[in-house]
């Protein structure tokens, strides 16, 4: 494990600070049940560090579609990506088939919240689309939020579907709102406002992985929210794929050694460093942080607050669930 910051001496919640882990690990790729089983183990690992949050990248679960820009996965009637597509789909997350019930115990075990990436396999849209959720669990176990990503970047489109307003949400954790994105989305600027209007001073920013990603915009939004900003990524390399998966041999043909090599970092209300972007390592890293240090910045700029003119702008944000049908019985 790499080096922490300071630490707690309890694992109860401080009324100023909060213990967070950045897990920056590699899913058993495309394989559900084995990387839900992977991130309980960090759940431990993690509750064993003191950490009152731990954050998991984006799609950890089962994992990103790195096939699709490299096995030309824009083939309309292609008999590869339809076969590869059902895979995915069969190893998507229901979670109301209680397939994240094993995540949930374990947040409630060692009284840790848990964002975590999937991809969500969503009875309410008839169970055959993927979508990308991060999903919220808090310290009892509970479900607080599924946010489905507003918009796939680029070749995501081909395999995941559009998301909805529903779960833009934010979580009291102590003495911070925390509050999170799904990679690309990030960097929409009306999203960002949706949480920041929801008093959010801890943001959190999941990606599939890459330093490319993760090296600006975290101390962007750090500064522009005055808010701690923690950025988690996952890993993938060629020796992640598994010999028992479909077209196995064109996977590790077409893939590059190292296809996201993490950059998980964390950064302070005035945009400085807490963690730097880590690459290509598994790991856990630890840091304590202060809301002092919230309240400090806010006082020149408070995006929601004092620095807003809501008379001249805001935001109206449809919250509601979409679906194809609403039944009356």
């Amino acid at each position: 494990m790499a080096s922490r910051g300071s630490r707690t001496s309890t694992k109860a919640i401080s009324e100023k600070t909060l213990t967070v882990a950045l897990g920056q690990i590699a899913p058993i790729w495309l394989q559900r049940d084995a990387t839900l089983a992977k991130v309980v183990d960090w759940i431990a690992k993690g509750a064993a560090e003191g950490c009152d949050l731990i954050i998991f990248g984006e799609a950890l679960v089962p994992g990103y579609p790195f096939w699709v820009e490299r096995t030309e996965g824009a083939r309309f009637e292609s008999k590869l990506q339809k076969e590869l597509y059902a895979h995915y789909v069969d190893q998507g997350v229901s979670i109301e088939d209680g397939d994240l019930e094993p995540i949930c115990k374990a947040a409630a075990k060692h009284n840790t919240a848990v964002y975590l990436g999937i991809m969500e396999r969503a009875g309410n849209r008839g169970g055959h689309s993927l979508y990308c959720s991060m999903v919220y669990i808090d310290s009892s176990g509970e479900i607080g939020s599924v946010h489905r990503k507003l918009m796939p970047t680029h070749e995501e489109r081909l395999v995941w579907a559009i998301g909805d307003g529903h779960g833009l949400r934010t979580h009291t954790l102590g003495p911070f709102t925390v509050g999170g994105l799904n990679c690309w989305e990030n960097w929409l600027p009306l999203a960002r406002a949706a949480l920041y209007g929801q008093g959010e001073d801890l943001h959190v920013a999941i990606w599939p992985g890459n330093q490319r990603n993760t090296e600006d915009i975290t101390r962007h939004i750090a500064r522009e929210a005055r808010s701690y900003v923690v950025s988690v990524s996952g890993l993938m390399r060629r020796e992640d794929i598994a010999d028992d998966l479909p077209h196995a041999d064109l996977l590790r043909d077409s893939a590059d050694e190292i296809m996201a090599n993490g950059g998980s970092c964390l950064a302070s209300p005035t945009g400085e460093w807490i963690l730097e972007p880590e690459i290509n390592v598994e790991s856990l890293r630890v840091a304590t942080i202060d809301h002092q240090l919230v309240l400090e910045e806010r006082h020149s700029l408070d995006v929601a607050g004092h620095y807003s003119r809501p008379d001249v702008t805001r935001l109206t944000v449809n919250r509601k669930r979409q679906s194809t049908t609403e039944f009356d019985d």
